[in-house]
């Protein structure tokens, strides 16, 4: 019996980012509001984090009104329509439900109810993987346009007494519209894991765990000196890994957009780099906290809007953290 030929699906050889929406969390938490519980004093968290504010959501905002936020502003500056989109990627750790998933939730509110949809679950590297994701989505052919958002309310999980990380978190959503190009617009993705190191960033206990009272509602907790370690000096090599893929230097970088994990772990990374001064560094952490899978694309956003002329210039970013998971491109900024 002949066995008859099959179809396969393909899309165009190239694709960018269009444009970039951002939402913040609605309530500026200095650091004064949060030293008491920790013991400890504004000028302690500012050399350790960076931090001089962070930005977190009122008990009635939800990560997924967040997303949503995000999502119009770039559906309005990619100038499609949200029945273009053919799917939709959501990169959290904060949906309050199991299912159905952020993604379903951001997609019937946006307008695009019948894109495929789904969450990522990759914390920190969540939006890198899902630029990389989309970028493979549409040369392949399976979608012309795709959302991929980074949206979390990390606040949710903050034990107040908490002095390894609870001081560093925020919450924010940033979006990205992802779609064909006459030229390279995103580089190769290079992803990955570092599982043997997965409980260096944990949650203290589980849901079920709280549901039977055997422990109190889980937060987040990390080994702050073995994440700093690994971040700088693991991290540098994705990073050069991925500028490598790409076929260029740190010389062609217009600018470095990483993780906001920590301001200091950030200027150790440039460092590290060596990346020119020309090079524009993210620093957004400063007045809007880590904010997980939302920090490279609210970093990103606050860049261009600092400094629109980097419009069109070459970015290195990557996203690093919970899993231990790692993700890092090239882009052409929007």
């Amino acid at each position: 019996m002949t066995t008859p030929t099959l179809k396969q699906s393909t899309g165009p050889q190239f694709t960018r980012i269009y444009a970039i929406g951002a939402a913040r969390g609605d309530l500026s938490v200095p650091n004064d509001d949060l030293v008491g519980p920790i013991d400890s004093s504004d000028e302690w968290i500012r050399q350790r984090t960076g931090i001089i504010e962070r930005k977190r959501a009122s008990h009635d905002v939800l990560a997924v009104d967040l997303a949503q936020s995000a999502s119009l502003e770039a559906i309005e500056g990619a100038g499609i329509a949200p029945s273009q989109i053919g799917a939709i990627l959501v990169s959290t750790i904060s949906n309050p439900v199991i299912t159905p998933s952020l993604a379903t939730q951001v997609a019937e509110r946006i307008g695009a109810p019948h894109a495929a949809a789904y969450d990522i679950s990759a914390a920190c590297a969540g939006y890198a993987y899902g630029i990389g994701q989309a970028d493979s989505l549409i040369r392949a052919g399976l979608a012309e346009y795709v959302l991929v958002i980074g949206a979390e309310k990390l606040s949710e999980f903050v034990d107040p007494t908490d002095r390894s990380i609870s001081f560093l978190l925020g919450d924010g959503a940033g979006a990205a519209i992802i779609g064909p190009s006459d030229s390279v617009g995103i580089g190769p993705t290079i992803w990955g894991s570092d599982a043997t190191k997965r409980d260096e960033i944990y949650m203290t206990g589980t849901n079920i765990g709280f549901r039977d009272q055997e422990s109190e509602w889980p937060t987040l907790r990390q080994n702050g000196q073995a994440v700093f370690r690994w971040a700088v000096w693991e991290m540098v090599k994705v990073a050069n890994q991925a500028i490598e893929a790409a076929g260029i230097t740190v010389d062609d970088l217009a600018a470095f957009i990483p993780h906001q994990a920590n301001m200091r772990i950030i200027d150790e990374f440039a460092k590290q780099l060596k990346l020119p001064e020309t090079v524009a560094i993210g620093r957004d952490i400063a007045t809007t906290g880590n904010t997980s899978a939302a920090s490279i694309p609210l970093a990103t956003h606050r860049l261009l809007e600092e400094q629109p002329g980097l419009s069109g210039g070459l970015a290195l970013q990557i996203g690093f953290g919970a899993g231990l998971v790692f993700g890092a491109q090239v882009v052409v900024l929007p």
